[in-house]
């Protein structure tokens, strides 16, 4: 069968939507990463040898896992010829427990039991959202490198580590109970937003977005909703929705970027729009919103104008200065330069973000160059412009927005 194969290529399909889920379930089942894992992918392997015969099952991820299990059981019983049979019977009969592992409510369930394992604060916090932006998400070991700017090798070795420590400390598989579900949120609902962010603009590839991503984080967002509807559970669900709303106009035909205020409104989703507004309502009502809430607050201000120039960006700047009080950060500061340069001119956006570039913090953020190199633009100062499109085109590994920079620098009279 070659890649052309229509079965070689519903496999892939399916693959692309619920090998995480297959792998959720088969952790939950045999208690161990690698193991899951090699299990999982010899499913698939099956599945490429099965189905152009048999055709494709009616519930393919029901397929996969019984296959993986049986699989596995397979595996157990050769262990078991050279080792003590108390050493696998325990792993065996969780295994072969027909009632346990195919319950539709646990297997739709699996993947939220693997966050909150991968999120276990047990594990360092670097740990956590790279365990689970691999495990639960299926991001490369290259992506998440690349998004804790660490390199590639000792983010691998981080991802081991953390596996190998949730083996040996027998870190359950489990939602944690009411009582302790506060504390354990947090890190939960940061792993959530990355895995988004990575699905809303991807750090590198040949397009945008990664639509596959965002849909996860937000399903997983209704998930921690529904599960514990804290203001910033709700708030964080809020953000998620505003902006992927405006997913399908970021982009024009042949996958180019385009900017917020050159987007069609009339392209954006309103359905989501209108519950993202009402969560944002939701969530501020607690009356101590936090950076979630205020982030998706400002989102809401953008959603809400009817055009690019009605947007009311002295209310943004003081949803930034809000933002700044809760959770500050050399980024945020950043977004409040820029809307700050929306609401009062480029200059005075410029004063502070090149105030911010001086300390050094955003060296090497790429986005700081871009929004630099655009009030240079905006401010006849040519060459300023140039440097830092130039130093921005250097730090981007998305083909579309090195695209974009390159037009830049094209319409500045230099080609690159």
């Amino acid at each position: 069968m070659t890649p052309a194969d229509p079965v070689h290529q519903t496999v892939e399909a399916v693959y692309a939507a619920e090998s995480r889920r297959v792998l959720a379930t088969l952790i939950r089942l045999l208690g161990d990463f690698d193991t899951a894992e090699e299990a999982m992918h010899e499913a698939f392997r099956a599945a490429l040898e099965q189905w152009p015969r048999e055709g494709l099952p009616v519930n393919p991820r029901a397929w996969l896992v019984s296959t993986g299990r049986f699989k596995a059981i397979d595996s157990l019983r050769r262990l078991a010829r050279f080792d003590a049979l108390d050493v696998v019977s325990d792993a065996a009969l969780a295994v072969q427990d027909d009632v346990a592992w195919a319950d539709p409510e646990t297997l739709e369930d699996d993947r939220l039991r693997l966050i909150f394992t991968c999120c276990h604060p047990a594990l360092s916090s670097d740990a956590q959202v790279a365990l689970t932006l691999r495990e639960v998400c299926g991001l490369t070991t290259e992506e998440i490198a690349h998004a804790f700017v660490t390199p590639a090798p000792t983010l691998a070795q981080r991802i081991v580590r953390a596996k190998g420590k949730i083996r040996d400390a027998r870190i359950p598989y489990e939602v944690p109970d009411q009582a302790s579900l506060p504390e354990r949120l947090e890190p939960v609902l940061r792993v959530v937003y990355l895995v988004f962010n990575e699905g809303y603009a991807a750090s590198s590839g040949t397009s945008v977005t990664r639509c596959d991503l965002s849909a996860e984080a937000i399903r997983v967002g209704r998930l921690l909703v529904d599960l514990m509807p804290e203001p910033e559970a709700i708030g964080l669900l809020a953000l998620m929705l505003l902006h992927d709303s405006r997913r399908a106009a970021r982009t024009d035909a042949a996958g180019d970027i385009v900017l917020l205020n050159d987007q069609d409104r009339a392209r954006w989703d309103r359905a989501q729009i209108a519950e993202g507004t009402g969560l944002v309502e939701r969530a501020l009502a607690s009356g101590q919103p936090g950076a979630y809430a205020i982030q998706a607050a400002i989102a809401a201000v953008h959603a809400e104008a009817p055009r690019a120039d009605a947007t009311d960006w002295h209310e943004i700047v003081g949803l930034y200065d809000v933002l700044m009080k809760t959770a500050p950060s050399p980024v945020v500061e950043l977004n409040r330069a820029v809307a700050v340069a929306m609401a009062d001119g480029p200059a005075a956006g410029l004063a502070l973000i090149d105030r911010i570039l001086e300390r050094g913090e955003l060296a090497d953020y790429r986005l700081a160059h871009a929004a630099r190199a655009d009030l240079c633009r905006r401010l006849g100062r040519m060459a300023d412009a140039r440097a830092s499109y130039h130093r921005a085109l250097t730090l981007s590994r998305q083909e579309p927005e090195r695209r974009f920079l390159e037009r830049r620098l094209a319409e500045l009279g230099e080609l690159t």
